[in-house]
């Protein structure tokens, strides 16, 4: 069985060859991230391996089809970029990774709300350059601040364990109620209240149809003044273009992303040397109350490791026709 990995980066080829030496998968590696117009590179192959900015749509999936394509593994949780319908009408099954330590993003989220709040990476910069001014550094305590938390699954929920450490209070809007967290003391609102009460807004929910631009106009007037909001979810939670509005206007006060709508234009490539064609990502890199960084939440050892032994064995499962635990369809 052949599969093709696509979107590979240096770190991925690493970590799927150290430990696909337990499987013995016939991997071949490729660098372009997979669409219609890199299509014709899965001739041959029975598998594709696809990360977050692969977009396999209808068309796509159509022609891998007719290439032999017959399972798509998806080295992640998020699987908004598939065409799951499709996928089904033409029989090819997807498998994802549908937890890989959830405490990695967790803790991601948490390090964009400090560095926001006491602006170390700005006071990093200060030093370097001999200046050991306090002038606009100061922040808040999180001690006692209402965080909102939209979306409680594991990594809602690991989230949460590491906000209950600092004292806060936590209220989280997600269908589903978690005894753990009712332990813990957490209280679960309504959208609109959480939108009101919280002083941080922290985005853990999946990008659906329902979930799309959930952070909006409408839902950025309910907020307090100076809302600090992270997301390190799913760009399109985000309507770009009014939450830049909420910062000119100054009714957010910060914004930290690990993901960005665009991002499949921008995130995992060098382009220093290059023009930014993005006039959104300039014009938020332009606010100093804004922390960017490009999908790199996940990336830790613990988390590597996990994607791809879980995607490998999901993978020789496959090959061997035995249950596909993490099957989508």
């Amino acid at each position: 069985m052949k599969i093709a990995l696509f979107s590979t980066k240096p770190y991925d080829q690493e970590y799927f060859e150290r430990y696909n030496v337990q499987q013995g998968l016939d991997i071949t590696f490729f660098e372009a991230s997979l669409s219609i117009h890199t299509v014709n590179l899965t001739e041959g192959f029975d598998v594709v391996c696809i990360f977050v900015n692969d977009k396999v749509d209808d068309t796509c999936i159509i022609k891998i089809r007719q290439n032999g394509v017959k399972l798509i593994a998806l080295r992640c949780a998020g699987f908004n970029n598939v065409d799951l319908d499709s996928a089904k009408r033409n029989g090819i099954q997807v498998v994802r990774v549908p937890a890989y330590s959830p405490e990695a993003i967790a803790e991601h989220s948490l390090a964009l709300i400090l560095t926001l709040n006491r602006k170390t990476h700005k006071a990093y910069n200060r030093i370097r350059e001999g200046n050991f001014s306090l002038n606009k550094l100061i922040g808040f305590n999180l001690y006692k601040k209402t965080v909102g938390v939209i979306g409680a699954g594991k990594i809602g929920i690991a989230f949460c364990r590491i906000l209950h450490g600092f004292g806060c209070k936590i209220i989280v809007s997600d269908p589903h109620e978690s005894d753990e967290l009712i332990k813990l003391g957490v209280k679960y609102e309504t959208l609109s209240n959480l939108f009101k009460q919280s002083h941080i807004i922290s985005l853990h929910c999946p990008l659906i149809p329902e979930t799309k631009h959930i952070i909006n106009k409408e839902s950025i007037g309910l907020m307090k003044d100076g809302v600090m909001i992270i997301n390190t979810s799913r760009g399109a939670l985000i309507n770009t273009a009014d939450v830049i509005e909420g910062l000119t206007n100054k009714k957010i006060g910060f914004l930290g992303i690990d993901v960005y709508e665009q991002e499949e234009n921008l995130f995992y490539k060098d382009l220093s040397e290059s023009i930014i064609q993005d006039d959104f990502i300039l014009k938020l890199n332009s606010f100093p109350n804004v922390l960017i960084t490009a999908h790199q939440a996940y990336f830790t050892k613990e988390a590597m490791k996990e994607i791809t032994t879980i995607t490998l064995e999901n993978i020789a499962a496959f090959e061997k026709g035995e249950t596909l635990h993490n099957k989508l369809i």
